[in-house]
């Protein structure tokens, strides 16, 4: 069988990157043009109209909606690789019924969607005095997130060889130890693809902000470029500007952990 031709490939790799690329154009070209500027949207404008920026920052409240996304963003992330890196070390070192039967249940409870339990989560939280609250929507993004996590570090961890683990035990590591000193040094590409991959996931997340935060000084990115659509009027410029500035931090961040992105979704969840 021949070799898939290289500038096959080089044009399907352009066509995907021009339809990821072409909704953040055209916010792009919303957020640039005056709102009385009836021209296509396709059209890039010849002046650079930065009044949707100002208003974002005014009326959104963009910046306080910036900070509050990204002490959510990354205190679910951490707690992410903690728990999830600790959890997967020994369902993946210890081949039991049970540590099957609780790997399967994992994959379970990724399967449940998450509309479907919104209302009795709700009820709880109601009970924990957790709405509007920083730490209950951690916890509740960190819950929802984890059974992803555990899963790509658990099969991450099957492909580093278990005589490792032996050859530190025999100069006296204990089990936490060799964790923290030999396995965690290890599992860089993974934590990259789990940070990525539900940092990404918090940052846009819609949902559980809008059930659980709903103080307007505890609004997120998405709440705030929500707040630019009513049932009267729509604020397009307004929102396309805070949506662009929405999408640059996550893009650097994707961009500065590509290497580690790659090879640990292929080390994690192929073999």
């Amino acid at each position: 069988m021949s070799r898939f031709p290289k500038w096959a490939v080089s044009v399907i790799a352009i066509g995907l990157a021009a339809i990821h690329l072409l909704p953040l154009y055209i916010a792009a070209t919303v957020a640039f043009k005056k709102t009385t500027d009836l021209s296509s949207r396709w059209r890039f404008p010849g002046y650079f109209y930065l009044d949707h920026f100002k208003q974002a920052f005014t009326e959104g409240h963009l910046l306080r909606a910036f900070s509050n996304t990204v002490v959510l963003t990354v205190a679910t992330a951490l707690l992410l690789v903690l728990i999830g890196s600790v959890a997967a070390y020994p369902l993946s070192r210890v081949k039991t019924k049970l540590s099957r039967g609780v790997m399967n249940a994992i994959l379970g409870v990724m399967m449940i969607p998450t509309l479907s339990v919104i209302v009795p989560l709700y009820s709880f939280m109601h009970q924990l005095h957790a709405l509007n609250t920083y730490w209950g929507i951690v916890l509740v993004s960190t819950a929802f997130n984890l059974p992803l996590g555990i899963f790509l570090y658990a099969n991450f961890i099957n492909t580093i060889p278990k005589e490792l683990d032996e050859a530190a035990k025999v100069d006296g590591c204990g089990h936490y130890r060799l964790f923290f000193r030999i396995i965690l040094p290890q599992l860089k590409p993974v934590t990259a693809a789990v940070v990525i991959l539900k940092g990404l996931k918090v940052w846009n997340e819609y949902e559980f902000p809008l059930y659980f935060l709903q103080k307007p000084q505890n609004q997120t990115i998405t709440l705030a470029i929500s707040h630019f659509f009513s049932d009267t009027s729509s604020d397009f410029g307004s929102a396309s500007a805070a949506a662009v500035l929405a999408v640059l931090p996550v893009t650097v961040i994707f961009l500065a952990l590509q290497k580690y992105f790659v090879s640990g979704l292929s080390d994690g969840a192929i073999k």
